[in-house]
């Protein structure tokens, strides 16, 4: 099985966040129609393929304000050869589109308090008919937002909490993080990586809207080119060869971490395996027949 990280061209967002580069940033007309042409060219590659693939959509900028990312996650929600299909998300879309998807799609969803009336965000949350992930970054002005949010949310639905960057976090307030997420302490600090065995670039790549396949996005090196199939040589177990690995989606896959175990059957939406409540080892859906 191969898990893409996808991340087209596309850097325009709606929300106006202040750490964020790409707030309110717009894409010219020419830049989304080559995002979308890229788009289509991965997705009508994934269905040509015989092997199992899992593909994590993680834009720059907001992809389900786009109709073509909606349409990709779920056509390829309903492809034999597709085990899971996800997308990182601020969800400021309308969601009525996703009942035309199939239980293998799933969305990792931020919250951001200061760009959508709680009011607004909860509802449409609570009543997502996929699998999903909620989560917020860990900046202490939105602790009260990010408790009541855990307060409201089904005990089912995992609320994750990514630690502020650059912020050094006290064991007091890594406590007050951790009651409202448990599994915080691994986004609480970078972890060393360097020298460690990492699924990246074994069974886990990163690809750019040019078919570009790196292992990961934060290692530049070139393993290939997903569309000549050049890559394919390049695929081994190898060793992280940063420093440090902070980020969610990096760091997920460092071997030692374990932390495939943690989020089984739930890696790309990053829902833990204690909350996959009503879904199998798979991450397949079970109904009240068993299946």
């Amino acid at each position: 099985m191969l898990s893409i990280l996808y991340r087209g061209p596309l850097a325009s967002c709606d929300y106006d966040c202040g750490y964020c580069p790409f707030a309110k940033r717009r894409d010219t007309p020419e830049q989304l129609r080559a995002d979308r042409a890229a788009l289509e060219r991965f997705t009508a590659w994934v269905a040509a393929q015989d092997a199992e693939i899992s593909v994590l959509f993680t834009p720059w900028g907001e992809g389900l304000a786009r109709s073509w990312y909606r349409e990709a996650l779920v056509r390829l929600s309903w492809l034999g050869n597709v085990r899971r299909v996800a997308i990182q998300t601020n969800l400021s879309c309308r969601t009525g589109w996703l009942a035309q998807a199939s239980d293998r799609a799933a969305l990792w969803v931020t919250y951001h308090p200061t760009q959508v009336p709680y009011e607004r965000f909860l509802p449409k949350v609570r009543s997502l008919p996929v699998r999903h992930s909620v989560g917020i970054v860990g900046d202490p002005a939105h602790l009260a937002d990010a408790r009541r949010l855990r307060a409201d949310l089904p005990p089912e639905t995992y609320l994750w909490v990514n630690a502020q960057e650059g912020r050094i976090y006290s064991d007091a307030e890594a406590a007050d993080w951790t009651a409202v997420d448990p599994l915080f302490g691994h986004s609480r600090h970078a972890h060393r990586s360097l020298g460690l065995p990492c699924r990246t670039g074994d069974s886990v790549i990163s690809v750019d809207g040019d078919g570009t396949v790196r292992r990961c996005h934060f290692v530049p090196e070139v393993l290939g080119n997903l569309y000549d199939g050049s890559y394919r040589p390049a695929l081994r177990p190898r060793a992280c060869p940063l420093p440090v690995c902070d980020c969610h989606i990096g760091y997920v896959h460092l071997e030692p971490l374990g932390l495939y175990d943690v989020f089984a059957g739930g890696v790309l939406e990053r829902v833990p395996a204690a909350r996959n409540t009503g879904w199998n080892a798979a991450g397949d859906q079970v109904s009240r027949s068993g299946r």
